[in-house]
């Protein structure tokens, strides 16, 4: 299949987005280091020595995103270990939205405190991802390793709602939520617009340690098929961004059988470190390139399926449709009008606008509620400090 629209030379314009299947999005984590104790991560406090810690610099990040930009991505999601450790971070978020790059903020919340909210807004954040463990308080603080941590989130979700920028709860399937079914009201009661879920994660090859061999993560096949359809039952009562037919597509998968949809790693979604090597996605051991040779990398497309990481899946089954209008006016273009009608006329496609529409009635609700941002109040978070310990956005790393 086929690709078009960029063009040579310079970033593509918005159209030659559009007719290349639309923009891409990288995630990009800018340290390894993290401040919470989660069982089932590798980045956690104690399971990686101080003299393997590696962060980014502004520099590296601002070239990257300059690089970026070029290769059409229009979203940026900026991650760790804890991205909010990192004592430049308001800089290179505010250097990624000035290219209107649109810039995620994936965090454990310790951090987020009023003006910790207000800086992200002021520098041009759209949606902050909180990580939450469990439906239920004390067992998602034990794991975080950070009492009192659940409060501190809904009072930075309060703020960040009085500020108009989104708030996504990120739960990973583990065995520390037990009832899925009160996931919602927890979830609302914390003050969170929306909710994603991330898939387990036993093993990565690449640089990323968002991985655990630990038993919270860890499930036999088809118990995992029932924790997906547990969660698709949910969607009617809460808005959950895995799409229905992405988690379809995770249950074949699961079950060995033949997957629909094409992952779009190394085609439209990256992952650069804090090396700033660039690679598909998290689950390969050898990068792509330097971010400094990315330029002129060329697009993978190989249909591959060997993972189930949500942050490359789940996207790759909304934007199907549009890579499938960008093949077709390749097909025209070079003549081959049946071609071109296969790629348009696609089962899959027509399940992809769907998946599409399925995601917009949450972004519909969420911009009808959203209030315009008050003034930087004088005082910080009436929460009081952070947990002790943690250490204060800006402290060297």
């Amino acid at each position: 299949m086929e690709s078009s629209g960029q063009q040579r030379g310079g970033p593509p314009s918005t159209l030659g987005l559009l007719l290349s299947g639309g923009p891409g999005f990288a995630q990009i984590a800018i340290t390894n280091v993290c401040n919470a104790r989660c069982d089932f991560c590798s980045f956690a406090v104690g399971k990686l020595e101080k003299a393997h810690f590696r962060s980014a610099t502004y520099e590296g990040v601002r070239d990257a995103c300059d690089v970026l930009f070029d290769k059409g991505i229009r979203y940026l999601t900026f991650t760790g270990g804890e991205p909010m450790a990192h004592p430049r971070l308001l800089d290179m978020i505010a250097y990624a939205a000035a290219k209107r790059m649109n810039p995620v903020l994936v965090t454990n919340g310790s951090l987020l405190d009023d003006r910790a909210c207000e800086d992200l807004a002021e520098r041009g954040v759209q949606n902050v991802v909180i990580s939450v463990d469990s439906e239920d308080e004390a067992t998602h603080d034990l794991n975080r390793g950070f009492p009192g941590l659940w409060r501190r989130i809904g009072a930075a979700n309060r703020r960040l709602g009085d500020l108009g920028i989104a708030r996504t709860a990120s739960v990973t399937v583990s065995r520390l939520v037990r009832d899925y079914a009160a996931l919602p009201a927890a979830l609302e009661g914390l003050g969170f617009d929306n909710l994603t879920f991330s898939y387990p994660l036993t093993a990565l090859h690449s640089t990323y340690l968002s991985y655990s061999s630990s038993k919270l993560v860890e499930y036999g096949s088809d118990e995992l098929v029932e924790r997906f359809r547990e969660i698709q039952r949910l969607k009617p009562r809460f808005p959950i961004m895995n799409p229905t037919e992405s988690l379809n597509e995770m249950i074949r998968h699961l079950r060995k059988e033949k997957s629909r949809f094409p992952c779009l790693a190394g085609h439209k979604y990256f992952f650069v470190d804090w090396k700033l090597d660039v690679y598909r996605c998290h689950y390969f051991e050898t990068p792509i390139c330097s971010i400094y040779e990315f330029r002129d990398a060329a697009p993978i497309r190989d249909h591959c399926d060997l993972c189930m990481i949500d942050c490359y899946r789940d996207p790759s089954v909304l934007q199907y449709s549009a890579v499938a209008l960008s093949d077709a006016l390749g097909h025209l273009r070079r003549g081959r009008p049946l071609r071109a009608a296969g790629a348009l006329f696609d089962r899959r496609t027509l399940d992809s606008l769907r998946a599409v529409g399925e995601g917009m009635s949450w972004l519909t609700r969420w911009k009808r509620k959203k209030r315009p941002a008050p003034a930087r109040s004088a005082s910080s978070s009436n929460e009081g400090p952070p947990p002790a310990g943690t250490p204060r956005p800006g402290d060297p790393l």
